[in-house]
C-alpha cells in the first residue's frame, strides 16, 4: 500500500498535494470536534460484527489517549480503509462508517496514530511519512501505513493509541460528557469506561445509562428515544440535533430524538437532500406515532412537536410528516377507551377537570387533554369544543338529576379557577322537578328545606313554577342567576296558587292529586303551619271523592256532631277527609290548609263588598255596614236541635269566639237571626235577668249555656227590634190573650214598635192588640190627642207614648183624631191673663202666660162618634176648658207647652197655698 501511494505521488505530482489538501480539510473541518464520535463508532461497528454487545475503554497512558474496545479485531480490508480516502471496509456490513475517512478526526490530537490489534497493529507518522516521500512540511499522515509491534490491553481486541500533542485530562473530560449520547445512539455497546468512570447501558424499549453522575433513562422505538423518568414519564427534549446515529449539525426541535442513518455528506454533519432523505424521514414520522403510542395516554401530549418556525430544512420537512402521521394515526385515547387519530378527536377547549368524563358519551372521539396541550393539538387537526359548543351540546339532551350536579360541581371548579366565567354558562340547561330541562337558570328556583319536602316537589307538577330538581342543585346555579326559595316563597308563589286553584277540575280529569297535595301540605308544615287563604282549594281525598280543603271536615272533628247529616251527603256541602290521608298529616297542618276541625273563621280587614261566601251575607252587609269582617262560615249547615253544642262549640276556641263578640260582627248577627234554642229563636227568649220583659217573653231554658253565649245569640235583655221579624212576633206576643204583660211593659212595647226599623208594606196586621185595660181587642183606636182620653173606655183604646200615628199604621188601626166629634156647649172667650187663679200658679211655677186665651164651658160638652160627653177640656180649632181646676189645668199645660206640668198645674190651682207647692 506504501508502494503504490508513492508511485502515485511520484506519477503525479499534484495527488500529493490533493492528499494533503483533502486531509487537511478532514482535520481542520468536518471531522475537527469528532475524535471519540468516530472512534465510537468504529468500536459498536466492531462489536455488531464479532455479534456482540461492546466495550469501550478511554484512557490517557504515558501522554497518549487509548481508546479500546471489544469486537471484530482489525483486519487487512480494515487497514485499506484507515489508508483510503473514501473506500471503506464497512460498507457491506450494514454498520455506521461508510466512507473510511472518520479515522481522520484522530489527526486534530496526533499526528502519530496507531491502531493495535489482536490480528496485528499498524501506524501512521507524519515524520515516517515526510522521510518516505522526502517532502517536508504539511503531509498526509493516514495515506502510508506503517506496521507496529504491539499488543492491545487485555481484555480487549482493537485499541488506537494517540499521542498527544497536549494535556489529555480535559480531552478525557469531553470524552465524558460525550459517553451517554453515544451509548444511547449505538446499541452495539455496551459499556463505556473513561479513566477509571464507568457508563454501562442496559434495558430495550427502556433503555438505562448508568453513569458516574447517576442514570438517564430513555424510552425508545425505531429510530426514537425520549428521555422519561422512573416512573416512565416524559422529559421531552426542547432542542437536539439529527443522530445519525451520532450527531449531525441538523437541529430539530422536536421533543424526542431521532437517531437515523440518513443519506450524509462526507463530513457527516449535513443530510444531502434527495428521495432517499425523504422517505428515511417519512418513515421515521411514521414510527413517531408508535413511540406516542407505547406511552400512557395521559403523557402522549408531551411528545407533540411544538407549532413554530422550524430550525432547519429537516426539522421543518421532519415536523410535517410527524403532523401528518399524529393527524391521520391513532394515538389519542378517549374518554370512553377507544384510540382515535388526531382529525377525529374532539378537544374540550376547557379547564375542566372531570367534564371529559360527563361528556364521553355525548361527544364521539372526546379526548381529555391537559390544558397545556390544547393548543398543540391544533396542528394535529384536532377540533376543539369551546365552552358554548358544550352548552349547545348539552341542550335538549336527557340525564338524571344527579348527573347534572356532577356536571355542576365540574364547571363551578372551572368558574372558581377563572377557567369559565358565569356568564359564559349563560344558557346552562337546568333539569326541574317535574322532569323538564330549562335553557338556562333564569327563573328557576333552588328549594331550600327537608329532605321529604324535597322529595315530595321533585315529583310534583305546577305548570311555571321552575323547580330545580332537588338532586341536581348546585351552588352555581345561584351564582349564575338562579334564585333561593323557602317553604314561604314557594307556597306563595303564583304558579302554586293557580295550581292548587285547578286542582279539583284537574282530579277530576283525570291528575294525580296526591302529589301536589302533598307537596302543598309539606309546605304548609314546613311553614309553620301558616298558609295563605287560598289553600283552601286544594283538592284532598275524601270518602266520597275529591273536594276543595275548605269543603273537608277531619274525621275526629266535632261539626260531625253538629251539623246537620245531610251536609254530608254525596253531593253535599261538606265531606269527610279519607281516614287513611288524615293520619298521614297532623291536623294543624290540615286545618291550616282550609279542612275543618271546628268552625272556620274569615277574615278580611279592608271588605268591599258581600263576597264572602257567608249566610245571609248581603242582608248582613245592609245591615250592619261592616269595615272589617271576622265571621264565622257554615253556621247554616248546623242541625236545628244541635245549636247548644255548636254553640259551646264557637265559645272554646279564641278565634270564633273573637268573631262572635265583633261588634256588628256576622257570627252574632246571624245566630240572632237563624239559631234555634229549644226550637225557638234566641229572641223569643229572655234572661232571667231581664224580668221587666215578663209577660212577653219566657224565660230562656236551662241549655247549659253561659250567659255571655245567650247573650251574644240575642236572647233578650230589652225590647229591641230590628227586623220585620223582630216586629210582627212582637206584635204576636202583644196580641196573645194568654200573656200579662205589665201595662208599662205594654207602653215601652208600643215605643220600640215605633222605633222599629222596618216598612209597614212588609207586616200583617195582627189579630189583636193590646189595648189600654192589659186586654186584647181585636177593634181599637190609637190615642194620638189627649182629651179624647176622657171619652174613650180603655178597652177600646191603645196608648201611644209616641208617634201614634206610625203605631196606627203598624196596628192597622185608626187614630182617635179621626173620629167624627164636636163641641156642642157655649164657651166664653176669656184671656190668659184675666184669670187670677191661673196668675197665681205662673208665678208660683215661674210660667210664662201663653198669648191669647181659651173658651171656657161650664159645663163643657162634646159629642164623639154620635155620644154626647161632659170633659174638662177639648181641643179644636180653639182650646176649650170646663171651668174646673182640672179643665184649666191641662189648657193652660197644653197651651204653654207644659203637659207635663198638668198635675201641679191642677193642685195649685185647687189650693196655691205654699204648701202644695212644697208638696
Amino acid at each position: 500500500m506504501r508502494s503504490a501511494v508513492l508511485a502515485a505521488w511520484r506519477d503525479s505530482p499534484t495527488r500529493f498535494t490533493e492528499d494533503t489538501n483533502s486531509e487537511r480539510d478532514l482535520r481542520v473541518g468536518a471531522y475537527r470536534d469528532r475524535l471519540f464520535v468516530e472512534l465510537a463508532q468504529n468500536a459498536a461497528d466492531a462489536a455488531q460484527a464479532a455479534g456482540v454487545p461492546g466495550r469501550l475503554r478511554v484512557s490517557v497512558v504515558d501522554g497518549e489517549l487509548r481508546v479500546a474496545n471489544t469486537g471484530a479485531p482489525l483486519d487487512a480490508r480494515g487497514v485499506e480503509s484507515l489508508a483510503s480516502l473514501r473506500a471503506s471496509g464497512k460498507e457491506q456490513l450494514g454498520t455506521v462508517g461508510r466512507f473510511g475517512i472518520g479515522f481522520a478526526a484522530v489527526l486534530t490530537v496526533t499526528d502519530e496514530p496507531r491502531v493495535v490489534s489482536t490480528t496485528g497493529a499498524v501506524g501512521f507518522s507524519a515524520r515516517r511519512t515526510r522521510e518516505e516521500a522526502a517532502r517536508s512540511g504539511d503531509v498526509p499522515v493516514l495515506r502510508l501505513p506503517f506496521p507496529v509491534d504491539e499488543e492491545p490491553t487485555a481484555g480487549y481486541d482493537t485499541e488506537v493509541r494517540l499521542p498527544l500533542r497536549e494535556q489529555g485530562r480535559a480531552l478525557l473530560d469531553e470524552v465524558a460528557g460525550e459517553i451517554g449520547d453515544l451509548l444511547l445512539a449505538l446499541p452495539w455497546l455496551a459499556e463505556a469506561e473513561v479513566d477509571g468512570r464507568v457508563w454501562t447501558r442496559t434495558g430495550d424499549g427502556i433503555v438505562q445509562i448508568d453513569g458516574p453522575q447517576g442514570k438517564a433513562r430513555w424510552r425508545t422505538h425505531g429510530p426514537w428515544a425520549v428521555p422519561v423518568d422512573d416512573e416512565g414519564v416524559p422529559r421531552p427534549l426542547n432542542d437536539d440535533v439529527l443522530h445519525a446515529p451520532t450527531p449531525t449539525d441538523e437541529e430539530l426541535s422536536l421533543p424526542a430524538r431521532l437517531i437515523l442513518a440518513v443519506p450524509l455528506e462526507p463530513s457527516r454533519r449535513r443530510v444531502l437532500p434527495g428521495d432517499g432523505l425523504t422517505e428515511a424521514l417519512r418513515d421515521a414520522a411514521g414510527q413517531y406515532v408508535a413511540l406516542v403510542r407505547e406511552l400512557p395516554p395521559e403523557h402522549r401530549f408531551a411528545l407533540i412537536p411544538a407549532a413554530g418556525f422550524p430550525k432547519s430544512t429537516v426539522d421543518s420537512q421532519l415536523g410535517e410528516f410527524i403532523f401528518a402521521e399524529l393527524s391521520g394515526q391513532p394515538w389519542l385515547s378517549t374518554v370512553d377507551g377507544e384510540v382515535v387519530p388526531g382529525r377525529q378527536a374532539r378537544i374540550l377547549d376547557v379547564d375542566a377537570p372531570g367534564l371529559s368524563s360527563l361528556l364521553a358519551d355525548l361527544v364521539p372521539g372526546l379526548v381529555v387533554v391537559p390544558p397545556s396541550a390544547v393548543r398543540l393539538l391544533k396542528p394535529v387537526s384536532a377540533q376543539l369544543q369551546g365552552i358554548g359548543d358544550v352548552l349547545e351540546l348539552l341542550t335538549g339532551i336527557d340525564r338524571q338529576p344527579e348527573w347534572w350536579r356532577e356536571l355542576y360541581a365540574v364547571l363551578a371548579k372551572a368558574v372558581d379557577g377563572h377557567a369559565l366565567t358565569s356568564a359564559q354558562l349563560d344558557g346552562l340547561p337546568v333539569p326541574l322537578s317535574d322532569g323538564r330541562t330549562l335553557p338556562g337558570v333564569q327563573g328557576a328556583l333552588l328549594v331550600e328545606g327537608s329532605g321529604e319536602l324535597l322529595e315530595l316537589l321533585s315529583d310534583v307538577d305546577v305548570p311555571g313554577l321552575r323547580l330545580v330538581h332537588p338532586a341536581a342543585a348546585h351552588p352555581l346555579l345561584e351564582r349564575l342567576g338562579a334564585k333561593h326559595a323557602d317553604a314561604r316563597q314557594l307556597l306563595e308563589a303564583e304558579q302554586v296558587q293557580y295550581a292548587v286553584e285547578r286542582s279539583v277540575a284537574d282530579v277530576q280529569s283525570g291528575s294525580d292529586g296526591m302529589v301536589l297535595a302533598g307537596a302543598v301540605l309539606r309546605l304548609v308544615a314546613e311553614c309553620g303551619d301558616q298558609a295563605p287563604g287560598w289553600t283552601a282549594a286544594l283538592a284532598l281525598p275524601t270518602e266520597d271523592g275529591w273536594r276543595r280543603a275548605a269543603e273537608v271536615v277531619l274525621p275526629a272533628s266535632p261539626l260531625l256532631d253538629v251539623f246537620d247529616p245531610e251536609v254530608f251527603e254525596p253531593d253535599g256541602a261538606l265531606a269527610v277527609l279519607d281516614e287513611e290521608f288524615a293520619e298521614d298529616w297532623p291536623a294543624e297542618t290540615l286545618v291550616a290548609t282550609g279542612v275543618l276541625d271546628s268552625f272556620a273563621v274569615v277574615r278580611d280587614e279592608q271588605p268591599h263588598e258581600p263576597d264572602h261566601d257567608l249566610p245571609d251575607e248581603d242582608l248582613w252587609w245592609e245591615a250592619c255596614e261592616p269595615s272589617t269582617v271576622v265571621a264565622v262560615r257554615d253556621l247554616d249547615l248546623v242541625a236545628d236541635d244541635a245549636w247548644p253544642a255548636a254553640l259551646r262549640l264557637l265559645a272554646a276556641r279564641p278565634q270564633t269566639w273573637q268573631a262572635l263578640h265583633t261588634p256588628d260582627g256576622h257570627a252574632a248577627w246571624w245566630l240572632s237571626q237563624y239559631a234555634l234554642l229549644a226550637g225557638e229563636p234566641p229572641g223569643a227568649w229572655r234572661m232571667p235577668s231581664a224580668t221587666g220583659l215578663a209577660g212577653l217573653y219566657d224565660v230562656v231554658p236551662d241549655l247549659g249555656l253561659t250567659d255571655d253565649l245567650l247573650l251574644v245569640t240575642g236572647v233578650r235583655t230589652e225590647l229591641v227590634l230590628d227586623t220585620a221579624e223582630d216586629v210582627t212576633d212582637l206584635l204576636d206576643r202583644l196580641g196573645d190573650p194568654a200573656r200579662t204583660p205589665a201595662p208599662g211593659l205594654v207602653a215601652r212595647a208600643h215605643a220600640a214598635l215605633v222605633a222599629a226599623p222596618v216598612e209597614v208594606a212588609d207586616l200583617d196586621a195582627p189579630a189583636g192588640v193590646r189595648v189600654a185595660d192589659g186586654t186584647v181587642a181585636t177593634e181599637a183606636v190609637v190615642l194620638d190627642a189627649p182629651w179624647f182620653a176622657a171619652v174613650l173606655e180603655p178597652s177600646r183604646m191603645v196608648v201611644a207614648p209616641q208617634d201614634p200615628e206610625r203605631l196606627a199604621e203598624l196596628l192597622d188601626l185608626p187614630t182617635a183624631s179621626g173620629l167624627p166629634a164636636e163641641v156642642t156647649s157655649t164657651g166664653e172667650y176669656v184671656a190668659w191673663a184675666e184669670l187670677p187663679a191661673v196668675l197665681l200658679v205662673a208665678e208660683q211655677l215661674g210660667l210664662a202666660l201663653p198669648d191669647g186665651g181659651l173658651l171656657l164651658h161650664d159645663p163643657l160638652t162634646v159629642t164623639v162618634d154620635g155620644t154626647e160627653y161632659d170633659v174638662p177640656w177639648w181641643s179644636d180649632d180653639r182650646l176649650h176648658a170646663a171651668d174646673t181646676s182640672e179643665g184649666l189645668a191641662r189648657a193652660f199645660a197644653t197651651a204653654g207647652g207644659r203637659w207635663a206640668e198638668r198635675y201641679r198645674i191642677t193642685a195649685l190651682l185647687e189650693d196655691p197655698a205654699p204648701r202644695t207647692l212644697l208638696n
